[in-house]
């Protein structure tokens, strides 16, 4: 979900955003699996949606399982430039509408604070729904600590697929993602505006992005999952909206999986990195449904 919001956002960032890089870790596993069916062997990667120039090219290791597939499958190809387009008005409200409208004065006075704080203006913001204006502020936060959508683990990827020629599909696409975000209720929407606004300010998420990127770096998913759970724990709203956009799209996801295990084409699947953590995530399903899963 994350890598269709980089992508949307990707020139809404401000240029200040940018950080001296810093390579990527050298822990004992990579955020990388290997799935092993009866007919085929395929690649499961979890990605994160903003990083550093100096992430590129990938461990040897990763690099290695990208140039042994013949397909890249991904949630959605944030490359493709028409469904991009189309999916943009879904952001957005149709004024005289706007976001005030829709979320109580309060949070939007803190919305306006850290608006400055990040040097964006009001004015292009306006007519953003909440969750489209929030996930704004959350990126600048990445940006602010040298993460940017640039460098994201699924534009980096897609881009070395478009460039070696290879077959891109997708688990879900672009639409797919986009009804999901448009069955929030005005509810959701305002209570993740808030609760996202209240992490901000607190700090707790710089906190959440120094430890995805670090869970990921060293590839490891229970690290990644604990950093979940206390974002969770302490963001009113947030588990809710977790189950929505991570777990409850896992049974399709699999389903796709699983086709891609039943043909004969090497495959690099790459998904976010929260999808393959815990007993609900992707490495465990696939586990239990019977196929040798392996970390790399």
């Amino acid at each position: 979900m994350r890598s269709l919001l980089a992508a949307l956002l990707l020139a809404a960032l401000p240029a200040w955003a940018q950080a001296p890089a810093a390579s990527v870790g050298t822990g004992s596993s990579h955020y990388l699996w290997q799935v092993s069916s009866m007919t085929n062997r395929i690649y499961l990667f979890g990605t994160v949606h903003a990083g550093k120039a100096s992430w590129y090219p990938f461990p040897d290791v990763v690099e290695k399982a990208i140039d042994e597939s013949r397909v890249i499958a991904v949630e959605a190809d944030i490359t493709n430039q028409e469904a991009m387009t189309k999916s943009a008005g879904a952001m957005i409200y149709v004024p005289p509408d706007s976001l005030q409208k829709h979320v109580p004065p309060a949070d939007y006075a803190r919305f306006q604070k850290l608006l400055a704080k990040y040097a964006i203006p009001e004015s292009t913001m306006t007519t953003m729904k909440p969750f489209m204006a929030v996930s704004l502020l959350v990126f600048s936060e990445w940006g602010r600590l040298g993460y940017l959508p640039a460098y994201g683990v699924d534009l980096q990827l897609l881009s070395k697929a478009h460039q070696q020629k290879k077959r891109v599909i997708e688990l879900e696409g672009v639409e797919t993602q986009i009804a999901l975000m448009e069955s929030l209720t005005e509810k959701e929407s305002a209570q993740l505006f808030a609760g996202t606004l209240s992490a901000l300010e607190s700090g707790l998420s710089a906190e959440q992005i120094t430890g995805i990127v670090n869970a990921w770096q060293t590839g490891d998913p229970k690290l990644l999952l604990e950093i979940a759970s206390k974002y969770n724990t302490e963001v009113p709203g947030a588990k809710a909206f977790e189950e929505k956009f991570i777990w409850s799209r896992h049974d399709e996801m699999v389903k796709k999986i699983e086709g891609i295990l039943a043909t004969k084409d090497k495959t690099f699947v790459a998904v976010g990195a929260l999808h393959l953590a815990g007993e609900r995530g992707l490495v465990e399903m696939l586990k239990k449904r019977g196929y040798v899963v392996k970390q790399l």
